[in-house]
């Protein structure tokens, strides 16, 4: 399979960046614009390019080696050649092959009992290096990559749990409102009078410095209501992790609902998540039971949304759609939803399946109140959910 430089050194960036390293996007160009030029033939190569244009300071070597060693897992010892200037190099196609962890050892990114598989660049119909083709670039999907790409009905227990600080590096920000509160400000906005004639004293009652106020922004309040009924069973346990990182950082309002509807912001605010996930599954009841999405959005409306919670928000709904009752009434209050809400997003999960069309009764009465219809199956989806409540 031919490797994709673009997002080779893109996600190389990323992780670097992540890591404590000040890459920028020119950085990850330069390094693109090298690959191409000099066509490395090994790894070793690869490093010092990366190495001349991606690290400023040598403070960030050690960042830097660590980085590279988990993206091309043991495809190369860094530490062998980092300090040998004349260290042969590797025959061009040649490369040792990659030390397999101990029973139970764990990748040092995210946890995950497995290493990173080298994805090598296509070497020709007959599959052999003879020598004479242009050189490859060798690339790596680490294990943080194969975990968003999976989808979360297929996540294991030790999956999920590497999953919660990918999570908790999502940046929910939902877009801002104006506010009626307004701030001092030197050159823009309305005169402050009161605050102008104040200053005036310092230059004998002449009104020299002219102090104006303008209009603050605030972000919107995001809600959050997360089915977790039978069918939504499969994705429910890794969107509740979704709402502890929302919770604590967007400071949002969660629920969850079934048959009935449970707020769990104040539970979600514990700092354990462990502690946080098994206090919310005490107060549902109601878990992996039948769905009732009407009565929970009737719940919610009458309950929180027209009291103020809903005003002005944007409220995320994750549900697959499958209503027990009638369509009827969830087309009512998803109707009432969207005269207070500012924006309503709706993730369904099954939106993943080519042949997806929203013909189920609740999906479909819910559809036309729906300013943006997600699918959210996956990490790598979470990035449309977090486009959608940003838009």
């Amino acid at each position: 399979m031919a490797a994709d430089l673009a997002e080779v050194t893109g996600r190389f960036g990323h992780l670097l960046h992540a890591a404590g390293v000040a890459v920028t996007p020119e950085r990850i160009g330069r390094l693109a614009a090298a690959i191409g030029l000099a066509a490395p033939a090994d790894t070793k190569e690869l490093y010092w390019l990366g190495r001349v244009t991606l690290v400023a300071d040598h403070a960030q070597i050690e960042t830097y080696d660590r980085v590279f060693s988990q993206v091309f897992s043991g495809v190369v010892d860094v530490a062998s050649f980092r300090s040998d200037r004349n260290a042969p190099l590797l025959p061009k196609g040649l490369l040792p092959a990659a030390p397999r962890p101990a029973d139970g050892a764990s990748s040092p990114a995210t946890g995950l009992g497995s290493t990173a598989a080298p994805v090598v660049a296509d070497q020709g119909e007959g599959g052999t290096d003879d020598g004479e083709g242009e050189p490859t670039v060798l690339a790596a999907m680490s294990a943080e990559e194969r975990l968003r790409s999976k989808d979360f009905a297929t996540l294991t227990d030790d999956e999920l749990r590497a999953s919660r600080w990918l999570m908790a590096r999502l940046a929910l920000a939902p877009p801002s409102r104006p506010s009626r509160r307004t701030a001092r400000h030197l050159r823009r906005g309305r005169p402050d009078l009161r605050a102008t004639i104040a200053r005036a004293h310092r230059h004998g009652g002449d009104p020299v410095e002219w102090v104006r106020r303008r209009p603050t922004t605030h972000p919107r309040r995001l809600v959050l209501l997360c089915d977790i009924s039978g069918s939504m069973e499969p994705y429910s346990r890794a969107y509740l992790q979704l709402l502890h990182s929302a919770v604590a950082a967007a400071e949002c309002e969660a629920f969850v609902f079934a048959t009935r509807l449970t707020r769990l912001t104040r539970t979600l605010r514990t700092y354990d998540p462990e502690i946080a996930l098994r206090r919310a599954g005490q107060l549902a009841p109601d878990w992996s039971g039948g769905t009732r999405i009407g009565l929970a959005m009737k719940a919610f409306n009458d309950g929180y949304g027209r009291r103020g919670m809903a005003r002005g928000a944007v409220v995320v709904v994750v549900s697959d759609g499958w209503e027990r009752d009638g369509p009827e009434q969830l087309g009512r209050e998803m109707a009432r939803l969207s005269r207070l809400a500012h924006r309503i997003v709706w993730v369904n999960p099954r939106r993943a399946n080519p042949r997806f069309e929203p013909l189920v009764g609740g999906m479909a009465a819910a559809l036309p109140y729906v300013d943006e219809l997600v699918s959210g199956h996956s990490l790598a989806a979470l990035d449309d959910v977090v486009r959608a409540i940003g838009r």
